[in-house]
């Protein structure tokens, strides 16, 4: 399974909760990978969401969801399994079960935490047209440098943009002169 993360940021990369869903990411899980409060905060609202018709609530509440947490004892949403321990190992093993994507949506600490590992494959940005100035950050201060690829985006009227990423491998850092043409070919 490729491990993909999608999140809602603002332009300056504060992240923000959910408000907009769309069906096509949620149609490609087959897992799900979730940080305690992530968790906390969906099995409060998802497991009672039972129209058929809702494929959010369909794919969250039929698919497994691995929670990373060293405290939360009872995980009573159906197909919640705990991780301890060593998350970066765990996580890798199960990118090598069969399926389509193990998705992190929200969860930005452990996100983070799986950056220097190698171990995302992809990143959703739905990007929001508004600065916050303050906030958790996706990349925050420390992230591993990285190059990305960006493999779709899209966008709506009122300005809001979802790009698609796929991590290319580390960056080759060069040097830009005065008089240097910079292109994009």
């Amino acid at each position: 399974m490729r491990l993909t993360v999608t999140t809602f940021v603002t332009m300056d990369g504060v992240m923000q909760s959910t408000g907009l869903y769309m069906n096509e990411v949620f149609d490609a899980a087959d897992a799900f990978l979730l940080g305690r409060f992530s968790y906390q905060a969906m099995a409060a609202f998802w497991p009672q969401v039972n129209d058929p018709a809702n494929r959010v609530a369909a794919q969250f509440n039929s698919c497994p969801k691995y929670v990373v947490t060293e405290t939360l004892a009872d995980l009573s949403w159906a197909g919640a399994v705990p991780l301890r321990g060593d998350i970066p190992k765990q996580v890798a093993e199960l990118k090598q079960t069969p399926g389509r994507e193990l998705q992190i949506h929200g969860s930005g600490a452990l996100a983070r935490s799986l950056m220097p590992h190698g171990l995302i494959d992809a990143y959703r940005l739905v990007i929001f047209p508004v600065v916050l100035g303050r906030g958790q950050r996706l990349f925050a201060d420390g992230t591993p440098p990285a190059t990305m690829r960006l493999v779709d985006t899209r966008s709506t009227g009122s300005g809001v943009v979802m790009h698609t990423y796929e991590a290319a491998g580390a960056p080759a850092f060069g040097s830009v002169q005065p008089g240097d043409v910079i292109s994009d070919s």
